[in-house]
């Protein structure tokens, strides 16, 4: 059993599977990845505790960052190697001051300077999409699905930060997009482990297919895949 599912007593498991929910999708042939928000804003400088990288950035997400990162960058290279679409998502430096921030926090953020800098080992590559956007959803009010549906895509993977927030919000619309949605649980990480657990558990349940970075591995790699679509 996977660790995000323990925290959920085995009598309510067995209600949601009896209920119709914890199904499984498959993969498609045409398949894209999307980093959610992985910024120093929302994992703060290595080598902080989670207090310390709240004192940098108020999001941060501290050292489950650091820990996720090293199967961040696998993740990436291995949809790089593929030939597929990467897109990576973060915060709008200029049009949240008019639309307002993606949660209902009171804190002052400015998304710029390092806030809004990806770690070098995880940092998109030229040609690579950067999304920005205002809301949790990387689907809200942006192009991203219309790019997806001209790259025609069957199947959308997603990782980064944070789980309960705009991995989850994401996830929610990539189904209600039409997508086969996929999490890959190891790679995304929260300042909450129980927030963490929980999201992964009720997206399982629900909208997405939750996946370990081996078993999307297995998965992808033993599958034929069709190539991009050229812009």
């Amino acid at each position: 059993m996977k660790e995000w599912m323990k925290i959920v007593p085995a009598e309510e498991r067995k209600a949601y599977e009896s209920g119709g929910f914890m199904g499984s999708q498959e993969i498609g042939k045409r398949t894209a990845l999307i980093v959610v928000d992985v910024t120093y804003g929302f994992t703060g400088s290595p080598g902080l505790t989670l207090q310390e990288a709240i004192k940098e950035f108020g999001p941060a997400c501290g050292p489950a960052s650091w820990e996720a990162m090293p199967r961040i960058a696998q993740l990436i290279a291995m949809f790089r190697d593929l030939g597929r679409p990467v897109v990576y998502t973060r915060g709008h430096a200029y049009d949240t001051q008019f639309s307002g921030h993606a949660t209902k926090s009171k804190r002052a953020l400015k998304y710029d300077g390092k806030f809004s800098e990806f770690p070098p080992d995880i940092a998109p590559r030229d040609g690579e999409w950067i999304l920005d956007k205002t809301k949790a959803s990387a689907f809200f009010q942006t192009p991203l699905a219309a790019y997806l549906v001209r790259q025609q895509i069957d199947s959308v993977m997603i990782c980064g930060v944070s789980t309960s927030g705009c991995v989850r919000a994401s996830v929610v619309d990539a189904f209600s997009n039409g997508f086969s949605t996929f999490v890959v649980d190891d790679c995304c990480f929260d300042r909450s482990n129980f927030a963490h657990c929980a999201n992964l558990f009720d997206m399982n349940a629900k909208y997405a297919t939750v996946v370990s970075l081996n078993e999307l591995e297995v998965a992808l790699l033993g599958k034929q895949m069709e190539p991009a679509k050229a812009n």
